[in-house]
């Protein structure tokens, strides 16, 4: 008989006392080592630690409901006009090296899927190239096994941010001096604020409850996006909120895990790891392209394919001397067709790779 979980017997308040603590440990150390989404992944770290422990607690479903409507107000906020400029100029180019690579991860997410690596239409939307968090949301919406979706999402998200400011520096970019504190708890415009919460949960709840897929997080993102660029919002989304919008989606996800889909996850690392790197090659060769075909600076054309996430790639642009509109347009782009997509595929996928929707949960 395997031992019981250390926690398997405590009462509620210590368990989520237990749940905090190790969120707060993983974060702590995950922000001293720079990796991106530290509070998300910390978050969906001590979750799962304390999951396999024994704890058996559930977020608030209401929480992640409305998170995910802040989740679309903060994509909403990157989407500004100037990225259609940026686009226009090589449309052609950037269209073409768009659609490889969501081919790319296809396919690869098809030979994972076909191999009983992971299961269903899992493999896909675990290795869309999309923004992390909207990809792991949406994979929910559409049936795929959220918790081995975050697995590899987030994989990559720490994969490619490590290679891209590896990258920078062999250009001789270096790291910003100085890093300002964040000011968690700044001045806020009421108007704009109040505005915001508006549009994030009234479109949240309205997503909700029309079953719209993944409505909660699209409704809002598509209804800010209107908004915003009409002049008629400035999406006001403090630290603060956005610090508690992370919590609740990470402790969602991570308190879904036990021991049996942990192990489950780990056996499939090493192939999951393998398809990574070859997604992140295929975008280096398209970024050669970019350079050869479309004269684009090789530092753009790198950050400018690399398969996300996208916010994280913006932030390591922002800082170099690179074309940051230009890598910006490419990434939302990218980003824009793997959700009108990212659906169909990974039913075409699933289907040919034999893999039916009960498929999509590993067997316990």
């Amino acid at each position: 008989m395997p031992p019981e979980p250390l926690l398997a017997h405590r009462s509620r308040p210590a368990q989520w006392a237990a749940l905090s603590l190790a969120s707060l440990i993983f974060i702590v150390v995950f922000e001293l080592l720079s990796l991106p989404a530290a509070v998300l992944l910390g978050a969906i770290g001590g979750a799962i630690v304390a999951a396999v422990n024994g704890v058996k607690l559930q977020t608030p479903r209401w929480s992640f409901i409305a998170a995910q409507g802040a989740i679309g107000c903060l994509i909403a906020r990157s989407m500004q006009p100037g990225i259609l400029t940026a686009l226009a100029a090589d449309w052609a180019i950037c269209l073409a090296a768009v659609l490889c690579v969501i081919v790319a991860s296809s396919l690869l997410g098809w030979v994972l899927a076909k191999r009983r690596v992971l299961p269903g239409s899992t493999a896909v939307w675990g290795l869309s190239p999309g923004a992390a968090n909207a990809m792991v949301l949406m994979a929910e919406a559409y049936g795929a096994d959220v918790r081995l979706v975050a697995f590899m999402q987030y994989l990559r998200v720490v994969l490619v941010v490590l290679v891209a400011s590896a990258v920078s520096r062999i250009w001789g970019i270096e790291p910003v001096a100085s890093v300002a504190a964040m000011d968690w708890f700044p001045e806020l415009a009421a108007v704009p604020f109040a505005s915001t919460l508006a549009v994030v949960l009234a479109g949240a709840w309205l997503g909700h409850v029309l079953r719209l897929p993944a409505g909660a997080l699209l409704l809002p993102m598509v209804v800010a996006v209107a908004l915003q660029n009409t002049g008629n919002l400035h999406i006001t989304l403090p630290p603060w909120l956005l610090l508690l919008c992370y919590v609740a989606i990470g402790w969602n996800i991570g308190l879904r895990f036990d021991r049996a889909v942990l192990v489950y996850a780990l056996r499939a690392l090493p192939r999951v790891l393998l398809a990574v790197l070859a997604l992140m090659a295929l975008c280096g060769v398209l970024a050669v392209l970019l350079i050869e075909l479309g004269d684009v600076d090789p530092l753009t054309a790198y950050l400018a394919t690399s398969p996300g996430g996208a916010d994280s790639v913006a932030i390591i642009a922002a800082s170099t001397p690179v074309d940051l509109p230009f890598v910006v347009a490419l990434q939302t782009a990218r980003f824009v067709l793997v959700m009108l997509l990212g659906p169909w595929l990974a039913r075409l996928v699933a289907h040919y790779a034999g893999a039916g929707p009960a498929a999509d949960h590993p067997k316990k």
